[in-house]
C-alpha cells in the first residue's frame, strides 16, 4: 500500500539531542576529551570576563565557544557566517556545542568578538596544552623521543597589497594589474597593506607568495603533536623555532638526565643547530646533508640504531601538516596578523590531536 505524502509535525516532543547521535560517532569520544581539558580551564575562564558585580549581559559561555570553534575546524567550514548558518539546522552541531533545540543561534559577528577574547587570553594555546595532558595520561607520548618541521602557510593577502613600506609605489596605486615587472621587492623595502606580519617567501620550486610559517614538535610514539607554533616566513625561522620547542620538552622531562631525541629532516643539518642540540643535552637524529658539503651530523650518531628509527617515525608529522591544511584549511589561512594565524593553527593541532586520540582509543581502549 502506498503511503501518503504528508507532513504533519508534533506540538510536543519527548526525544533529547542525545538520542538523535548515534551511539558508536565519532565527535561522542571527542566531545568527551574536550569537555575534560575544557573543564581543567576554568580558572582561565572566571579571569577573562568581568566580575557578575559589575553587572553587564552574559556573553557566549567559553566552553561553548571553543567547541563551536572546533566543529568549524573538524567538518571544514569556511567561515563563522556559515557556521552559524549549520548550527541552525544541524542537531549534531548543536549537541556537540551544547545548544539546545530552542536555543537561539549566535549572530556572526557576535561569534568573531567573543573569539578575539580568547585569542586575547590564549586559551586556544591552554586548551592544546590540555588535549596533550590528556594524551600523556593516557601514556600515549613517550616524552623521549620527539620530531620537528615547518610548513608553508599562504597569508590571507595578495601581490597588490605588497608596496613600499615608504608609501611611494609608483607602479600599484591600489586599483592598477600590478604585474610589478621588473621591480625589485623585498620585505627589507615592502610590506603587505592588508598583513603587514605576512612575509614575502619562496621555499624549493615554488612561487614567491606572502606566507606565514607553521612549526610542529611531535611524540614519535604515536605521533601525536605536543607543541606548535607559527612564525614570520624566513630562512632560519624553521631552526630558531625548533629550538624553542625542543627547549620547552627537555625542561618539561620528568628526568633531567634522560636522553632526548630529536629528528628532522636535512634542512636542519647546520653547526650552529647541531651544536644548539647538544648544549640542551639532546641527540640531534638529523638526516645528513652531504650534497657537496659535510654534514655537521656526528657519524657516530648517524650509524646508531635509534638514529635510523628516528628517521622512519619523523615522517608522521606530514600527517598533522596534511590534515591542517585539507580538513582545518589551513592551506591559506582566512585571518590576518601572526597572533590570530597562531592561534588558528594551535587549535588545527589541537583538533588533530583529538582526533589521532579517538582513533588510537579504538585501538587501545
Amino acid at each position: 500500500m502506498r503511503g501518503t505524502d504528508t507532513f504533519t509535525e508534533s506540538l510536543f516532543s519527548l526525544r533529547k539531542l542525545d538520542d538523535f547521535v548515534p551511539k558508536s560517532h565519532p565527535l561522542r569520544l571527542i566531545r568527551v576529551m574536550a569537555n575534560e581539558a575544557l573543564a581543567k580551564m576554568d580558572r582561565l575562564f572566571a579571569g577573562m570576563y568581568e566580575a557578575d558585580i559589575k553587572g553587564g549581559r552574559p556573553s557566549i559561555a567559553p566552553e561553548k565557544l571553543l567547541r563551536a570553534m572546533l566543529i568549524q575546524v573538524l567538518y571544514s567550514i569556511r567561515s563563522e557566517r556559515q557556521l552559524m548558518e549549520q548550527v541552525q539546522y544541524n542537531l549534531l552541531f548543536r549537541w556537540f556545542i551544547g545548544l539546545a533545540m530552542d536555543d537561539e543561534v549566535w549572530v556572526p559577528t557576535v561569534f568573531t568578538k567573543n573569539r578575539e577574547r580568547l585569542i586575547k587570553h590564549d586559551a586556544v594555546i591552554e586548551f592544546f596544552n590540555e588535549v596533550v595532558a590528556i594524551a600523556e595520561k593516557k601514556c600515549l607520548l613517550s616524552g623521549e623521543h620527539f620530531s620537528v618541521d615547518g610548513t608553508l602557510l599562504q597569508a590571507w593577502a595578495g601581490h597588490k597589497s605588497f608596496v613600499r613600506k615608504n608609501g611611494d609605489d609608483q607602479d600599484n596605486d591600489g586599483g592598477g594589474a600590478g604585474t610589478f615587472k621588473g621591480e625589485k621587492r623585498s620585505n627589507e623595502t615592502h610590506q603587505s597593506r592588508t598583513d603587514p606580519d605576512a612575509r614575502l617567501y619562496r621555499k624549493g620550486k615554488t612561487a614567491s607568495e606572502l606566507r606565514y610559517m607553521g612549526h610542529t614538535l611531535t611524540d614519535n610514539r604515536h605521533g601525536l603533536v605536543v607543541n606548535a607554533r607559527v612564525t614570520r616566513a624566513d630562512g632560519h625561522a624553521e631552526r630558531e623555532a625548533a629550538k624553542i620547542m625542543i627547549h620547552d620538552a627537555r625542561q618539561a622531562a620528568e628526568d633531567p638526565n634522560v636522553e632526548i631525541t630529536l629528528g628532522a629532516d636535512k634542512g636542519y643539518d647546520a653547526q650552529e643547530f647541531i651544536e644548539a642540540c647538544q648544549q640542551m643535552k639532546v641527540t640531534p637524529h638529523i638526516a645528513q646533508n652531504t650534497s657537496g658539503r659535510r654534514s655537521a651530523v656526528p657519524d657516530t650518531v648517524a650509524s646508531s640504531a635509534g638514529y635510523a628509527i628516528s628517521q622512519q617515525k619523523r615522517k608522521l608529522i606530514e600527517q598533522g601538516f596534511g590534515w591542517a591544511k585539507t580538513v582545518g584549511r589551513m592551506r591559506q589561512v582566512m585571518v590576518r596578523g601572526l597572533k590570530k594565524v597562531d592561534q588558528m593553527f594551535v587549535l588545527n593541532m589541537a583538533a588533530y590531536n583529538l582526533v589521532r586520540l579517538r582513533s588510537l582509543a579504538e585501538i587501545r581502549p
